[in-house]
């Protein structure tokens, strides 16, 4: 009998298409093509005006997909991200696409962003991500309570627009639509010691922007502070000129206790989380919490608000330590777990194994299957330009 030697699948040939290429969508987009056992080119965009990326960069991106073309051959997939206006880039890139399945990933959305009352302007925002969608052959959210959420959010969405000539968002149920969490690089933080430091640390590791609620960490710290309780703090989030600036005198108050109040390279970042007891979250808007997993896998306890994505980070019989709703909530929450420190590091390394999933090692394999499973829907002849 002769042996049957299985091979394995060709590397699909992916072009990547990440216009907003900073922050968590650099870190998705690189690590996955580093992980994935597929060839990836990437087309990118400065991570600079946002707004302008998602509405206007359409015909940068169309532009790079046809020199990519040009120069390697039509792809075998294209994979978007969420920051792409992906109905103006296939419109744009014909022909060359012609043919070639389209997936999108869901990293975030502008449907469900907060926004006190809605300019024309926002709406326009809002139906970019609902048009790429419906571009797309395949979705991949980071959650599912993204998917739920967006899924939700969309009647409301077009029931505000000014004639009924638009889709019904049940042609979205005809579409694959799977759910794939954000990969993050883990092995860099775990391969690092662990140190446990008196007073413990207190991490805020988040972009200091309206959606992320600096002013509520800070008033609760203060607060904290003020009764006595013992603590350092570490403001370790990304900010952008004059940021910060509104908070100087909160920041001030809290005196020596700021150990950190600027964004650190990521070498210093990994120290600093693989220091830290704690990590609060105090978002309004997140739909995975790459800040939040990163100091988890390091072995912080978090502090996160009772809704969002976050009880999907916390196992249900932690969720009376790690989840609260509203100020006052937060600081009880934070002034247990600072007067039970044994208890708080405890949970901690508990809670670590329970992110290790989403390490690119693990998260990697199920990208290439659903892109496989993507790419396999597709024509047999393609054309190039």
């Amino acid at each position: 009998m002769i042996a049957t030697v299985l091979q394995p699948p060709s590397p699909l040939r992916v072009l990547l298409l990440s216009p907003y290429h900073t922050g968590s969508h650099r870190q998705w987009a690189e690590g996955l093509s580093a992980a994935s056992r597929h060839d990836f080119t990437l087309i990118t965009l400065p991570g600079q005006f946002w707004k302008w990326r998602l509405s206007g960069g359409a015909p940068a991106v169309a532009d790079g997909v046809r020199g990519a073309v040009a120069a390697g051959g039509p792809p075998d997939i294209v994979l978007a991200t969420s920051m792409t206006d992906l109905a103006a880039v296939v419109g744009l890139s014909r022909p060359v696409l012609d043919g070639i399945p389209i997936a999108l990933y869901m990293h975030e959305n502008q449907i469900t962003y907060p926004v006190a009352g809605r300019t024309r302007a926002e709406h326009r925002l809002a139906l970019i991500s609902w048009h790429s969608m419906l571009a797309a052959d395949a979705i991949a959210f980071n959650s599912g309570f993204h998917r739920d959420a967006v899924g939700k959010a969309l009647p409301g969405l077009l029931r505000a627009m000014p004639d009924d000539e638009v889709p019904d968002p049940a042609r979205l149920t005809a579409k694959p639509v799977v759910v794939l969490p954000v990969g993050v690089d883990l092995g860099r933080i775990t391969s690092n010691p662990r140190r446990r430091e008196d007073p413990p640390i207190v991490v805020w590791n988040h972009r200091w922007d309206p959606d992320k609620r600096p002013e509520m960490f800070l008033d609760a710290v203060v607060d904290l502070a003020d009764e006595g309780v013992a603590f350092d703090v570490a403001l370790a989030g990304e900010r952008f000129a004059g940021q910060s600036d509104e908070y100087a005198a909160q920041v001030e108050r809290l005196g020596d206790r700021v150990l950190v109040a600027e964004h650190l390279s990521d070498h210093e970042y990994v120290r600093l989380l693989r220091r830290a007891d704690l990590v609060v979250s105090t978002a309004v808007q997140e739909f995975f919490g790459v800040a939040v997993v990163e100091a988890m896998a390091a072995g912080a306890m978090p502090i996160l608000p009772d809704e969002l994505v976050y009880p999907e980070r916390v196992p249900n019989q932690l969720h009376p330590r790690c989840l609260y709703r509203g100020e006052r909530q937060l600081r009880d929450r934070l002034r247990e777990a600072l007067t039970d420190v044994v208890g708080t590091n405890l949970i901690g390394e508990q809670l670590a194994e329970s992110v290790a999933g989403f390490d690119w090692s693990r998260a990697a394999p199920r990208y290439d299957d659903w892109l496989a499973s993507v790419a396999a829907q597709a024509p047999e002849v393609k054309t190039g330009s």
